[in-house]
C-alpha cells in the first residue's frame, strides 16, 4: 500500500510519514486527517467497512485503492458526505475511478418469461435479476429458468451444482413435479425456530424481503416488491441486500434493503439501489432487532440522504 500511495503521489516514496492501522481485509493507514485503505475484499464489498473506519477515526477524507470494482465503488462514495476518493490498482499504476454508471435492468427473453405460468402455479415466487427469471421459496432459490437458443427450460435445484445434480439424478421427472418435489423439501426445512438445515440458514436477508412482501407493514409499507441488485450475486451463498421498492402507509415512494447479521455494506449496496430504483426515495433498512448495530445506524446517517434504521420485532420466518 505504501508504494502504491507513492506511485498515486499521496505519499513519500518510504511512506515514512503514514502510521500504519490494523485494518480486516486489506490494509490502512493514517496521515493526519486523511484517510487510506487498500481493499482485499471478496468482490463488490468493503466500502462499508473502510467509510465505518475513516468515520471512526475521525478522517476528513478517505482514499480508497482497489483492484476491482473501482468504477461501482467510486459511484457509491458519492452517496456519503465524507469525501472519498477510489484509485484503480492495476499492477503498480495507479489512477483515479470514474463512476461507473448503473446498467439499465435487462429483459428476460420471451422463451423464459413463456414459462412463468408454471413456476407460479407451483407456489413459487417469481424473482427477475439482471435478465434472468428465476423461482424462489421463502427467499431460496430453487430454480432457474435456463434460455438456449430460442427454447427455453426450468432447471430445478438450489443453487447451479443442486440443479445439475437433480437434472442427472431426476432428469425423467416432469418439470411440475421436480419442482412441488423441492418445494416441498425446502418448506419442511425453513421453518420458524429450526435453523438446524442449511437450506434454513442460506440466503436469510432474502427469506426476510420474502416475509416483509407478504406483510410489508411490518416495515411500515402498503406494499413492496422486489427488484434487483446493482451487481449480481455470484452464488446462492453470497450476503447480499435483498432490496425491495413500494410505497409506505402514506403513499409515498420507498425503498427497502434487508439485512440479516451485521454487513457494513448494507449502506451503501442500499443507497446504491435506492439511486437506481427510486431515486429521492425514503430509505429504509430492514433489520432483525438484534442486528440493528450502531455502526450500522452510523453509516445511514452518514449518507448524503441518510437512509432509516427499522427494526423487525420479533421472528420473521415463515
Amino acid at each position: 500500500m505504501r508504494a502504491l500511495l507513492a506511485e498515486a503521489g499521496l505519499a513519500d516514496s518510504a511512506g515514512a510519514t503514514l502510521e500504519a492501522v490494523s485494518f480486516p481485509g486489506g490494509a490502512a493507514a493514517r496521515h493526519g486527517d486523511r484517510a487510506f485503505v487498500l481493499l482485499d475484499a471478496p468482490r463488490g464489498r468493503g466500502l462499508g467497512k473502510a467509510i465505518a473506519w475513516a468515520d471512526q477515526q475521525g478522517a476528513r477524507e478517505v482514499h480508497l485503492l482497489t483492484e476491482d470494482d473501482a468504477g461501482v465503488f467510486a459511484r457509491q462514495a458519492r452517496y456519503f458526505r465524507l469525501p472519498a476518493t477510489v484509485w484503480q490498482v492495476d499492477g503498480r499504476s495507479v489512477q483515479p475511478a470514474e463512476p461507473e454508471p448503473h446498467r439499465p435492468p435487462a429483459a428476460p427473453p420471451e422463451a423464459a418469461l413463456d414459462l412463468v405460468g408454471l413456476l407460479a402455479a407451483e407456489g413459487v415466487d417469481i424473482v427477475i435479476e439482471h435478465g434472468e427469471v428465476r423461482g424462489e421459496i421463502l427467499g431460496l432459490e430453487i430454480a432457474r429458468v435456463v434460455v438456449d437458443g430460442a427454447d427455453a427450460r426450468i432447471e430445478v435445484g438450489v443453487g447451479r451444482h443442486d440443479r445439475e445434480a437433480f437434472a442427472l439424478v431426476h432428469g425423467d421427472l416432469p418439470t411440475a413435479d421436480a419442482l412441488r418435489s423441492v418445494v416441498d423439501s425446502v418448506r419442511r426445512q425453513r421453518r420458524a425456530g429450526d435453523l438446524g438445515h442449511p437450506l434454513a440458514r442460506l440466503a436469510a436477508e432474502r427469506w426476510l424481503r420474502a416475509a416483509l412482501i407478504t406483510e410489508p407493514h411490518r416495515v411500515g409499507a402498503r406494499s413492496l416488491e422486489p427488484v434487483e441488485p446493482t451487481m449480481p450475486r455470484e452464488s446462492i451463498k453470497e450476503t447480499a441486500a435483498a432490496v425491495a421498492v413500494g410505497v409506505d402507509l402514506d403513499g409515498r415512494p420507498i425503498v427497502v434493503a434487508c439485512s440479516v447479521g451485521i454487513d457494513l455494506d448494507l449502506v451503501p449496496a442500499a443507497a446504491d439501489a435506492r439511486a437506481a430504483h427510486a431515486p429521492g426515495a425514503r430509505l429504509l433498512l430492514a433489520l432483525p432487532e438484534r442486528d440493528a448495530h450502531p455502526v450500522t445506524r452510523r453509516l445511514a446517517e452518514a449518507l448524503h440522504e441518510p437512509a432509516e434504521l427499522v427494526e423487525v420485532i420479533g421472528d420473521w420466518r415463515a
